[in-house]
C-alpha cells in the first residue's frame, strides 16, 4: 500500500473508528459526524489536531476551583476583614479570573472528549444542555437574591441595601426590571460571574469546533478580539444604564486561553516549566503585583512604588481585564504548575479535601456562595462588625459551602447506587436492573 493510500486509509471512519478515538495524541483522525442518525452518507473525515490530558482527573483543578469559589464567596462580603484572605488585596488577579480560565479549560476536557468521539451535534448539544443548567442555576439565584434583600430592606427598614446590592429598580419598574434580568441585562450587585459564564459556554460549540481543527489560530483570534475591544470600547449593555462589569469581549481571552492550554497548549509549553528563567519572571511579576497592590492600602510601601508604576497599575482594571491581569494569572498558574505536579502526594491531605470537594460540585457551591455573601454582609452590618463576629461570619458561610458539596456529592452516589440496583433492589448481570 502506497503511502497516500495509507493515510486515507488512516483517516477512514471505518478504519480510524470515531466512536474510539484516540484523544492522547497530538494528532488524530476521527470522523466528523454531523448527526450519527443520519447515516454514513454526510459522514465526512477531517483531520483534527487535539492533544487532551489522559482520562486521569486531575485533582489540582478541583482544588483550584474550589479556592476560586472560597475567593470569590469572601470578596463578596465588602467592609469586613474577610477580604483580606482573598488574593485581590495581594496581586492584580483574583478568583474571578481563575475561575473562567479553569472553566474554560474544564468544558474542553468534557466537551471536547464529546466531540471528537461522537460529533459536532453530541458535543454541541451536550454543551447547550449545560448553558440551559447554567441559566436556570442563574435564574433561581436571581430571584432568591431579589426576594431577600427586598425582604430584609424592609423588615429592618433600612432601604440603602436596595440601592446597594443595586434592586431599587425592582420597586418603581418591577416588569421591565425581572424582563432585563431575564435576558441577562439587569444584574444585581455580585450577579455578574454566572452571566459571563453562560454567555460565553453559549458560543463554545463554534469555538470549540475551530479550535480541535486549528487550536493556535483561534488562540490568536480570541487575542485579536481582546485587544480591539479594549481599543474600541466594545463591550455588551447593561439595564438601565452602562455595560457588563464584566466585559465577555475582554474576558472571553481567559476561557479561550483555558481551552488552547487544554487542547494541547500545555503539552506544548512543557519545555517553560523547565526553564529556571520563567519562573524567576513569574516570581517577580507576583512580587511586584504584590507590592503594587498592597501599596494602595499600606502607606509605607506607596512612598516605595514609583508614581508612574502606581497610576498605570492601579486603580485595577478588572470590566476589561487589564493585561497586568492577565500576566499575573500566567504567572500564578506557572508557579503552581511548576512546584506542584499532578501527582504530588499532598493532594491527597485531608486538609485540603474540602476544597477539592467544593471545586468537585462548583456550580451548587458557587450559586450558595453568593446568596450567602448577602447574607454574610447583612449579618456583620446589623450585627457587630468586630473582628471575631466578622470571621465567625466568614468561616460560618465556608462551613455551609462545604457541606453543600459534600452533600452534592453523596446524592449522586445515591443517584448511582438506585440506578444501579433498580427500583427492586435486583441486579442483572451486566449492572441493570431485571
Amino acid at each position: 500500500m502506497s503511502s497516500s493510500q495509507n493515510k486515507e486509509a488512516q483517516c477512514d471512519p471505518e478504519v480510524a473508528g470515531y466512536a474510539e478515538a484516540n484523544v492522547d495524541r497530538t494528532v488524530g483522525c476521527v470522523s466528523d459526524p454531523i448527526d450519527e442518525a443520519a447515516g454514513p452518507l454526510i459522514r465526512r473525515a477531517v483531520t483534527i489536531r487535539y492533544s487532551l490530558p489522559k482520562s486521569q482527573r486531575d485533582v489540582r483543578l478541583d482544588l483550584f476551583r474550589g479556592l476560586a469559589n472560597w475567593l470569590i464567596f469572601l470578596g463578596h462580603i465588602p467592609n469586613s476583614v474577610l477580604t483580606w484572605f482573598t488574593i485581590r488585596n495581594y496581586g492584580f488577579s483574583d478568583g474571578a479570573d481563575l475561575f473562567v480560565l479553569i472553566s474554560g479549560y474544564t468544558a474542553t476536557l468534557v466537551f471536547g472528549r464529546l466531540m471528537i468521539n461522537h460529533g459536532f451535534v453530541v458535543g454541541a448539544t451536550r454543551l447547550l444542555r449545560r448553558v440551559w443548567q447554567l441559566y436556570v442555576a442563574h435564574l433561581l439565584i436571581f430571584i432568591f437574591y431579589l426576594t431577600t434583600v427586598h425582604y430584609l430592606a424592609h423588615k429592618f427598614d433600612s432601604p440603602h441595601l436596595m440601592d446597594q446590592f443595586n434592586v431599587a429598580l425592582l420597586m418603581d419598574h418591577p416588569v421591565e426590571t425581572l424582563s432585563q434580568g431575564l435576558i441577562l441585562k439587569f444584574k444585581p450587585l455580585n450577579l455578574d460571574v454566572l452571566p459571563l459564564y453562560i454567555t460565553l459556554m453559549a458560543l463554545f460549540p463554534l469555538i470549540l469546533w475551530m479550535m480541535l481543527r486549528w487550536r493556535n489560530a483561534v488562540m490568536v483570534g480570541s487575542i485579536g478580539l481582546y485587544l480591539a475591544a479594549r481599543h474600541y470600547d466594545w463591550s455588551l449593555p447593561s439595564y438601565p444604564s452602562g455595560v457588563w462589569y464584566f466585559n465577555p469581549f475582554a474576558w472571553q481571552l481567559l476561557f479561550v486561553s483555558g481551552a488552547w492550554l487544554a487542547l494541547g497548549g500545555a503539552a506544548a509549553s512543557r519545555w517553560i516549566l523547565r526553564s529556571r528563567v520563567a519562573l524567576a519572571l513569574s516570581i517577580g511579576v507576583v512580587v511586584i503585583a504584590f507590592a503594587v497592590t498592597l501599596s494602595d492600602h499600606v502607606f509605607v510601601l506607596r512612598r516605595l512604588i514609583p508614581d508612574g508604576l502606581g497610576s498605570l497599575l492601579l486603580p485595577n482594571d478588572k470590566t476589561n481585564l487589564a493585561p497586568y491581569r492577565v500576566i499575573h494569572l500566567a504567572s500564578l498558574v506557572f508557579i503552581v504548575v511548576a512546584l506542584i505536579p499532578i501527582d504530588w502526594p499532598g493532594l491527597r491531605s485531608p486538609l485540603l479535601k474540602p476544597l477539592i470537594r467544593c471545586g468537585e460540585q462548583s456550580l451548587p457551591v458557587f450559586c450558595v456562595g453568593l446568596f450567602l455573601s448577602f447574607i454574610a454582609h447583612f449579618a456583620i452590618d446589623f450585627g457587630s462588625d468586630g473582628l471575631v463576629p466578622q470571621l465567625l461570619v466568614g468561616g460560618a458561610g465556608l462551613l455551609i459551602m462545604t457541606a453543600v458539596a459534600y452533600y452534592r456529592t453523596w446524592s449522586r452516589e445515591i443517584d448511582k447506587y438506585v440506578a444501579r440496583i433498580g427500583p427492586t433492589g435486583e441486579q442483572t448481570a451486566n449492572g441493570r436492573a431485571a
